[in-house]
C-alpha cells in the first residue's frame, strides 16, 4: 500500500475538534453538548450582510481577482483608519479565511527548515500551519499563574538561532484572552529590530478589547514598518465564519507580490464571501457595539462561575472570547472525552477543548482545558452546573 506523507503524519489534529466524533455519537443518543470548544459564535450576522447575499442579481458567479474584489480592499483601508492605521488599497489582499492570510505569508516569509518563535499556548492551527510549510517551530512559554503575559524578552533571546526568521503572536489571544499590553509591544519590537525577523500579528479579534487602554496595533510600531505582516479576519467581528473571508496587510513590497502569486496559483477568494463582508463594514457600528456589550457580560459572568467551581482556576481575559482554565484532573483530554462518552447531567453535557495541542510542549498544558464563551448566558449556566457536577462524579470513580 502507498505511504502516507510524512508531512501528513506529522500534521497534528486539532484539539479544538478531534472530539468532534464522540459529541456527534452522543448527539445521536440524544444528548445535549453545550460546544465550549470552538469559537463558533452565536451571535447574528447583520442583517445587512445577510440582505447582501439574498439580494444577488449576478447571473454568472465569475471569479474574482486574486487579491480581491478592490471595493473590499477599500472598505478594508477605511475601516483601518477608523483605527489610525494608513494603508493603501494595495497592501492588503483579501484570502481564503485568516487560515489562508497565515499559510500564505508561512510560505512566503519562510523557507523550509526555518524557524519561527510562537507565544504558546497558541492557536493550534499555527503548529499546523508549520509542519505544511516545513517549518521550525521554538516557542516560548507564557504561564496561567500571571494570566498568560508576554514571556520575558530573554525567553525569546534564547530562542532565537542562525535559523530564525519570525515571531508570531495573536493579540487578543487565542486560546488565552490576553491583551499585549504597550510596554510588551514594544519589547517585541525591538526583539525585532535587533534581529531582523519579521512580526507576524494575528489580530482577528480585535473589536473584542475590554480594557479603557489605547489599542495598539503591531502595524503602529514605528522603526519595523517593513518587518510587520498583519492577519485579520471578518469571521468573528460580523460572526460569519462560514463566508471564509481574511486578509493580510502588509507594506513591504516584497512580501505583498510574493502572497500574491500563491494568491494567483489558488485563483480567488469566495465571491459570495466577498459580497457579504463588503456590506458589513458600513452601518454597522450598533451591531458591533451591541455584540461587545454581549460578550464582555459573558465574560463576566463565565469566569465568575468557573473560579466558583473547587479546584478551577481561570485568569480574567482581557480580549477575544476564550479563556484557559486548569482543572482538578490528570489529564484534561481523559477528562475531555469521558464528559461526551460517559458522563451525562439530566441528559445534557459539555465539550471542551483540551489544551495540550495549544502548546509544542503538550505536557505543560495536560491539565488545562481552552473554553469559548459563545454561547448565551443561560447556556453557560447551564455548561457550568454540568462542569461542576462531571469534576464531582469523575473525582469520586
Amino acid at each position: 500500500m502507498p505511504k502516507i506523507s510524512a508531512r501528513g503524519v506529522r500534521l497534528p489534529a486539532s484539539p479544538i475538534r478531534k472530539l468532534a466524533p464522540y459529541a456527534d455519537a452522543a448527539k445521536r443518543e440524544g444528548v445535549k453538548v453545550y460546544h465550549l470548544n470552538i469559537g463558533q459564535p452565536d451571535l447574528p450576522t447583520p442583517q445587512k450582510a445577510l440582505d447582501a447575499l439574498k439580494h444577488v442579481t449576478r447571473t454568472t458567479l465569475e471569479y474574482s481577482p486574486s487579491d480581491g474584489y478592490r471595493p473590499l480592499r477599500e472598505q478594508l483601508v477605511r475601516y483601518y483608519g477608523r483605527f489610525g492605521i494608513t494603508l493603501s488599497q494595495d497592501q492588503t489582499i483579501v484570502t481564503t479565511g485568516g487560515s489562508e492570510a497565515l499559510l500564505f505569508t508561512f510560505l512566503s516569509c519562510l523557507d523550509p527548515g526555518d524557524e519561527i518563535i510562537m507565544v504558546e499556548p497558541g492557536y493550534a492551527n499555527y503548529l499546523s500551519f508549520a509542519v505544511t510549510a516545513g517549518v521550525t517551530v521554538k516557542t516560548v512559554t507564557s504561564r496561567i499563574e500571571n494570566g498568560f503575559s508576554l514571556p520575558p524578552v530573554e525567553d525569546f533571546e534564547a530562542a532565537i538561532t542562525p535559523r530564525t526568521r519570525a515571531i508570531l503572536i495573536c493579540n487578543p489571544n487565542n486560546p488565552t484572552g490576553y491583551l499585549y499590553s504597550e510596554q510588551e509591544l514594544f519589547r517585541l519590537r525591538d526583539i525585532v529590530r535587533d534581529h531582523d525577523l519579521y512580526l507576524i500579528s494575528d489580530e482577528v479579534y480585535r473589536e473584542f478589547r475590554y480594557t479603557d487602554e489605547p489599542y495598539l496595533s503591531a502595524l503602529h510600531l514605528e522603526g519595523i514598518e517593513q518587518n510587520v505582516i498583519l492577519v485579520d479576519s471578518v469571521s468573528k467581528r460580523y460572526s460569519e465564519c462560514g463566508i471564509r473571508i481574511g486578509n493580510v496587510v502588509t507594506r513591504n513590497r516584497d512580501i505583498h507580490d510574493t502572497i500574491m502569486k500563491f494568491c494567483q496559483a489558488r485563483l480567488s477568494p469566495p465571491l459570495l464571501g466577498q459580497i457579504v463582508a463588503e456590506a458589513s463594514f458600513e452601518g454597522t457600528e450598533e451591531y458591533q457595539k451591541a455584540c461587545f456589550e454581549e460578550y464582555l457580560a459573558r465574560r463576566d459572568f463565565f469566569i465568575k462561575g468557573l473560579n466558583e467551581i473547587p479546584g478551577v482556576y481561570s485568569p480574567m481575559p482581557r480580549g477575544a472570547f476564550y479563556t484557559v482554565a486548569s482543572l482538578p484532573v490528570d489529564d484534561a483530554e481523559t477528562f475531555c472525552r469521558w464528559l461526551l462518552t460517559d458522563f451525562r447531567w439530566e441528559g445534557e453535557t459539555v465539550m471542551m477543548a483540551p489544551c495540550a495541542g495549544f502548546y509544542n510542549n503538550p505536557e505543560i498544558g495536560k491539565r488545562q482545558v481552552r473554553l469559548a464563551y459563545v454561547l448565551k448566558k443561560e447556556d453557560l449556566a447551564r455548561a457550568l452546573t454540568i462542569l461542576r457536577h462531571a469534576l464531582e462524579a469523575y473525582q469520586n470513580r
